[in-house]
């Protein structure tokens, strides 16, 4: 008998967004933005490639995640496109194997060599998590390394130091994200939330206090705003008001998962942790000196949200 990921017929393109998780990708390109400011103060041309490269790996990482959980989605998930019939495994596969390519060619064209320095260890890490590392202790912090790296990528080649912070700051929400993944079909004891709550709140008291760090270890005078004005103060401004947004959205869902660790309540704090990034990522970029395209960002966060409700990001 033919089973469902049998099937010869081609996927339709809504159900390819499912399985790479569309609107997630949103989440991607201020990990390179936060890490480009943070860098230089300012976004190069190749910071476009190095976006749509990280994207790429982003999709790849997806997909490959439900070709090697099929089995275990048949069971826990079976709306998911491969268990559904939607979608064929060998097509994963090959989807990520496909966007990898991509990713790693889009990488080269943005920086060669230096790039691909950041690109490839990033590219095995999210290999290695999706088959190997997953369902170990090893899997938060895999994925942490993996988000952390993707900040780097953006940063310049030779300026790579003065992104550390970002990199460290989304590399621990990501862990808190991944360990929250863990409990998302049979809930979580209240241990866990109540945990990754006081990581959230910690990293973002350490966000909104980044412009003033850099203002202390920076000798360069600061930028003027269009007004005249020092960009210090816009800064500070941007960085505090995403670092609020980014603990309301975030830090609120995992409170509710606090108060009832159930699987729905978990899910959902992992779905707003995947998507709460953006502000966390604005709250960055300002602090790097970048407040305008902070605020591109932050207003970019409520159009995840919405297309979210109609392609899941978890």
């Amino acid at each position: 008998m033919q089973g469902p990921n049998d099937l010869t017929r081609s996927p339709r393109l809504a159900d390819l967004a499912a399985l790479v998780r569309l609107p997630a990708a949103l989440s991607v390109p201020g990990d390179v933005l936060a890490g480009a400011v943070a860098s230089t103060g300012r976004v190069r041309p190749r910071t476009v490639a190095t976006m749509a490269s990280s994207v790429a790996l982003y999709w790849a990482g997806m997909a490959l995640n439900d070709y090697a959980d099929a089995t275990v989605d048949a069971v826990e998930r079976p709306e998911r496109p491969l268990p559904s019939g939607r979608v064929a495994r060998r097509t994963a596969l090959a989807t990520a194997g496909g966007l990898t390519a991509a990713g790693l060619g889009l990488a080269a064209l943005a920086g060669g060599r230096a790039a691909l320095g950041v690109a490839i260890p990033l590219t095995g890490l999210v290999w290695a998590y999706d088959l190997r590392l997953k369902s170990t202790p090893a899997g938060p912090a895999a994925m942490a390394g993996a988000r952390a790296l993707n900040v780097l990528a953006g940063a310049d080649p030779g300026r790579r130091t003065a992104a550390l912070p970002a990199a460290l700051l989304v590399g621990a929400h990501t862990y808190t994200v991944t360990a929250l993944s863990r409990h998302e079909v049979t809930g979580a004891p209240r241990s866990v939330p109540a945990a990754t709550l006081a990581g959230t709140a910690a990293t973002a008291l350490a966000a909104g206090a980044l412009p003033y760090a850099g203002a202390l270890a920076l000798p360069r005078p600061p930028r003027l705003t269009g007004r005249g004005r020092p960009a210090g103060r816009a800064a500070r401004i941007g960085a505090a008001a995403g670092a609020l947004a980014y603990l309301t959205t975030y830090g609120g869902a995992q409170a509710r998962a606090a108060h009832r660790p159930s699987a729905r309540h978990v899910r959902e704090a992992v779905g707003a942790g995947i998507l709460s990034l953006m502000p966390l990522q604005a709250a960055l970029t300002a602090g790097g000196g970048a407040p305008a395209l902070a605020g591109l960002l932050a207003a970019a966060h409520p159009t995840a949200r919405r297309l979210a409700r109609k392609v899941s990001p978890t």
